[in-house]
């Protein structure tokens, strides 16, 4: 059932896939985050921990099980430090609750009415009130507990059947789920009621036979598998609601990537979201990462059949160095007594190119056998996902497996080159032609080949299904001449006017993506290939047109801390109430350019702002700030517009929720225009505008909007200059 791709390697690549990151044992009652990250049910407990402050109400987030936070650390509000916070977390993780983990918070609360995590907050949208949340500990995302605790969490039951499988193969021994360290105890005993496995210390420390954990039932590890295994079997079959057991699981959320029932629908947690049939996603998604998986394992099969070629290549490299060797001798054996004295100095260099080329040989196939390893695991362990009959078990892994089988397959198109770093060649050939008064000056000559000639190299060729554009990038692939040996490739770009052509990039790869271009342009490439006898003639030239209009969104790598994403990064909130900056991912320096931003939420009456600035603008205050910002801030009765800390055109009429924000960069005419609700506020705001402009908001926690690009430009003078 196991049967790997490279033999055992590919059973040990799998193994890793079946543990948990946490307790790094075999998954125990697996559960699936919010992130796609699995992490056993007891382990996830342990994991659990407690927010003061500012807790988001259901107006503000549909559920605190879906509100992640990318960046790490940023929790809604922290401002009190309690020292017994520790000693909660071990009450809570030894309740005597039916699971003896992720106790209520309840009766923390009870036992702490006067915390200042509970005073009254004036803010409409939040109460005051101490919070639970989990932070996975692969990705390090964090996710707010709802009532249900860890225990609202889907099972990952996929996973689950496939590690009984596996243990079962490989009679794997039991081990302790609480032990610290790279090397856990055997377990010994299993409680029934916490699902969890205890070495004899572990059980004595953490799970005494006194008090309330009295009435636990200890059983022997193989009996609790064998329990926990029947209990599996008889959940088999349709799959039911979390939150309403009585409820089947008939349709998929895309929005929130989970599975649902028609009365999560009724309770309004899905309004508005895009829902589909169980079965047609699960159809859909079996077909995606078939696709993917016969993808990467095409790779893989490369991968190692040039493995198979590298080690061969291993005994030609001992072969041709005793060769050359014997040849070295030959030739020094017939010189005088003074080149004697040299060969050894040429010996020795010989046995550093061998080495040379020997560490490199292993370095690659060490590098070529580690990824290989890694790709056989995900590749059995994502067949073994591919056999799951359970539809909503399929989908609850399928969006993050197959994102992992295509970031695979992209790592192996990109960064790893089937080709030997070192041919198995000595590409030194001894010259014994000097006179005697330059022996001193002996010395080996490179070439490429025995009797070979080196010529300059054949013009490249286009591979045109491979060349792209996608926004204001593109990318192009080649492949060298047949039978022209290369060094590297110089790749050409014209100005996108049919202007002369400049050198974009110099070196050995054959494929190059090439940012930052201008919009609604065609760009003229064209490349050719040079070695040690000169540079080869130029290839035909490729013809690739930007995109028309900017399509973007905003980007979580320059944008502040404190900003919230969503949406594929089309809305933007804030926990902080200081404004904070949020940049596009895409740059202007051309064309004319119009995106418009909706008000999902607007409270208390902030003033967000909006415009363009440099990609070093400040992100920690608001919009115009600086004097790398060009910026409308607004609120709801006025606007002004602001760049380097001067206002200026103070206009009347403000936003609301639901009210549209327009920005109309005019890059042709260097001008930057507003609008509201689709009329325009004030004049033309700013001029003389050159360089390169990113799209840029600056808000804070009481506004929510979403931005929508590749608009169509708003019918107004202004976009003539006047």
């Amino acid at each position: 059932m196991f049967s790997a791709v490279a033999g055992d390697r590919g059973s040990f690549g799998m193994e890793e896939e079946l543990k948990c990151p946490v307790c790094r044992c075999f998954f125990n009652v697996p559960i699936i985050l919010p992130c796609q990250h699995s992490i056993c049910l007891s382990c996830a407990a342990s994991q659990v921990t407690q927010t003061y402050g500012l807790k988001p109400t259901e107006e503000d987030a549909l559920s605190y099980r879906h509100s992640t936070i990318s960046s790490p650390g940023s929790d809604y509000s922290s401002a009190y430090d309690y020292t017994d916070l520790d000693k909660f977390d071990k009450l809570s993780l030894y309740s005597e609750a039916d699971s003896g983990y992720g106790a209520s918070l309840s009766g923390y609360a009870a036992t702490c009415p006067s915390s200042p995590a509970f005073s009254t907050v004036s803010a409409s949208s939040s109460i005051s009130t101490t919070t639970s949340c989990i932070r996975c500990p692969q990705c390090r995302r964090t996710t707010y507990l709802d009532d249900l605790g860890v225990q609202g969490f889907p099972r990952n039951k996929a996973l689950q059947t496939i590690v009984e499988k596996y243990e079962e193969t490989k009679n794997i021994v039991i081990k302790c789920q609480l032990c610290v360290g790279q090397a856990p105890n055997d377990a010994t005993v299993m409680c029934e009621q916490c699902s969890v496995y205890y070495c004899d210390k572990c059980r004595e420390n953490c799970h005494p036979l006194r008090g309330p954990l009295a009435k636990h039932t200890l059983v022997s590890p193989a009996l609790g598998k064998a329990a926990m295994k029947a209990r599996n079997q008889t959940s088999q079959g349709v799959s039911t609601c979390i939150r309403h057991t009585d409820e089947n699981i008939s349709m998929f959320c895309i929005m929130c990537k989970i599975p649902v029932c028609y009365q999560c629908l009724e309770d309004g947690k899905h309004q508005n979201h895009d829902v589909k049939a169980l079965g047609a996603m699960c159809k859909m998604h079996k077909a995606e990462l078939s696709h993917n998986i016969s993808t990467l394992s095409d790779k893989a099969r490369e991968g190692k059949n040039f493995l198979s070629n590298l080690r061969e290549m291993l005994d030609q490299v001992q072969e041709n160095s005793v060769d050359f060797e014997a040849s070295l001798v030959a030739q020094c054996d017939a010189i005088i007594e003074a080149i004697n004295r040299r060969k050894e100095e040429l010996m020795e260099q010989i046995q550093r190119e061998k080495e040379h080329k020997l560490r490199m040989m292993r370095e690659q196939i060490n590098d070529l056998t580690n990824k290989l390893r890694q790709t056989t695991g995900l590749l059995e362990y994502a067949l073994e996902i591919m056999k799951e009959d359970d539809a909503a078990a399929f989908l609850q892994v399928a969006n993050g497996l197959i994102k992992r089988v295509c970031s695979a397959e992209m790592q192996w198109q990109k960064e790893v080159l089937l080709e030997p770093h070192e041919p198995p060649e000595f590409e030194l050939q001894l010259n014994s032609q000097p006179l005697f008064k330059a022996i001193e000056q002996l010395n080996f000559v490179h070439t490429k080949g025995s009797a070979r000639v080196v010529t300059v190299p054949g013009p490249p060729i286009f591979l045109h299904e491979e060349c792209t554009v996608q926004n204001n990038s593109i990318t192009v692939s080649w492949q060298p001449s047949p039978r022209s040996w290369v060094d590297g490739y110089v790749l050409e770009l014209d100005d996108g006017n049919q202007g002369p052509f400049r050198e974009v990039y110099v070196g050995r790869e054959t494929l190059c993506t090439l940012d930052g271009l201008h919009f609604d342009c065609t760009y003229r490439v064209r490349v050719k290939a040079f070695n040690k006898a000169g540079e080869g003639p130029y290839s035909d030239s490729v013809q690739l047109h930007t995109a028309e209009v900017a399509w973007f969104a905003l980007d979580p790598s320059t944008a502040h801390p404190d900003i919230v994403l969503s949406n594929d990064n089309m809305t933007v909130s804030c926990n902080s109430y200081d404004d904070r900056v949020v940049l596009g991912n895409v740059g202007f320096s051309k064309g004319i350019h119009y995106w418009e931003c909706t008000i999902d939420r607007y409270d208390n009456h902030p003033d967000p702002a909006f415009g363009v600035a440099r990609i070093d603008t400040l992100k920690d205050t608001m919009l115009g700030k600086d004097d790398k910002a060009w910026a409308m801030y607004i609120d709801s009765n006025r606007s002004w517009f602001m760049h380097n800390n001067a206002h200026s055109n103070r206009t009347e009429g403000g936003l609301d929720k639901g009210s549209v924000i327009g920005v109309l960069l005019n890059l042709e005419e260097h001008t930057l225009s507003f609008y509201v609700n689709d009329c325009m506020q004030g004049p033309i705001a700013f001029r003389d505008l050159h360089g390169v402009f990113f799209p840029a908001i600056s808000l804070n926690r009481n506004v929510q909007m979403t931005v929508h690009t590749g608009l169509e430009l708003p019918d107004h003078d202004s976009i003539d200059g006047e």
